[in-house]
Order: structure tokens, then sequence, then C-alpha cells
């Protein structure tokens, strides 16, 4: 898919009290290892160093109408204002994660094609990831490293790769919005904690 922008984004554009209501709450929560889509949940040693490997954080899955009535708006605004003009309906539970010192993910794609398969009244069944949205959390002051990159070029992790560092996004209540499909990932964490907010919407199929 040829792409006029990779990606959309919001400078400061989430209150700093909404933000340090988000990581309030999220903290009340147990968190924990962050996994891939080719991973469930690790139960073995070798499973977690196979794991990390391609990604190393903790997470806690949020579902509150307060946090989407906040955030959902710049989606619908990105997905315009990018010419994406993709159909989506529904977003999935967020996902609260935090990268301490080390911790980082590798290059992915959020949405890979597949149709969810959900039981019958679920929202999401039937349906693909197509827009992502990550909000900055931490003040840029409190860590270093961690950064967002982008991958212009598009392509699977052994081919030439075009990175862009997402700037844009450092300050606390920043926001990127950009399709599932681009390749992207969160640099290692160079010291302190960064806090983010992940949220993927979903539409029907592209025909």
């Amino acid at each position: 898919m040829q792409l006029k922008n990779y990606y959309w984004h919001f400078k400061k554009a989430v209150p700093e009290r909404i933000c340090d209501e988000i990581v309030r709450y999220a903290k009340s929560i147990k968190d924990k290892m962050a996994v891939t889509g080719d991973f469930r949940e690790p139960k073995t040693l070798d499973e977690i160093k196979d794991l990390k490997k391609s990604r190393d954080s903790d997470v806690v899955w949020l579902n509150e109408s307060w946090i989407y009535r906040e955030i959902q708006p710049y989606i619908h605004r990105a997905n315009k204002n990018a010419e994406w003009n993709f159909q989506w309906d529904c977003s999935e539970h967020c996902q609260f994660t935090k990268y301490n010192k080390g911790q980082y993910y590798d290059w992915h794609r959020d949405g890979w094609g597949e149709i969810y398969q959900k039981k019958d009244g679920d929202p999401l069944k039937g349906k693909i990831r197509k827009l992502s949205l990550t909000l900055s959390l931490s003040n840029e002051k409190d860590y270093e490293g961690g950064d967002l990159e982008f991958d212009f070029e598009n392509t699977a992790p052994s081919k030439k790769r075009d990175t862009h560092k997402c700037t844009e996004i450092q300050s606390k209540g920043s926001l990127a919005v950009f399709p599932s499909s681009v390749w992207h990932r969160v640099c290692p964490v160079e010291s302190g904690t960064r806090y983010s907010l992940v949220i993927w919407s979903l539409g029907w199929p592209f025909k």
C-alpha cells in the first residue's frame, strides 16, 4: 500500500492531568510481561528469552470509556487529515506500556491482515486492525532513548530500511496515529521510565 503520510501527529494534544490520571489508574492494576502476535503467555525461561529477543516491556490492559472519549477523536481527525480515510468502527482494549532501562520493542507491524475470529456478538468479529495510536504519557525529561521509529520503506526486517524518528511525540500528551500495516519500533530506553498508551482501531477488511 502506497502512503502519502506514514503517520499523523498531534503535539501536546491530551491534557497532562488526563495523562497523569491514566498513569495513576494503570499503576493500580497489576502489570504483566508484554507478548507479541507470535507468542502467548511465556511459561518457561526459554520462552521468556525467545520473547525478549523481539520485545521487552510490561503492560496493563485498560477498557475505560473515559479514555476512549478523550483519545478517539484524534483517530478520526488523523484518518481524515492524512487522507487515509479508512473505514473503522471500534477499538480494542487500550495497552498501557511501561519501558524501563534497557527495554524496547523491535521492528513489527500491529496489523497482519488476519480477520479476528471472535464469538457472535463480539464487535471485533470479522474485522482487522487498521489504525494504531501511540500516546506519550511521560515527560521527556524523565527518560532517555525509547524513541518511536517508523520505516518509510515499510519493508520486512531483513530488508533495507528508511528509518524516521518520531520526535514530535516526545512531550507528554503528544500522540501519533498511523496505519497498522506500517513497520515501526520502540528503541531501547537508556535511562528512566517511558510510559505510553497504545490503541488499535478496527474495521471491515479492505476490498
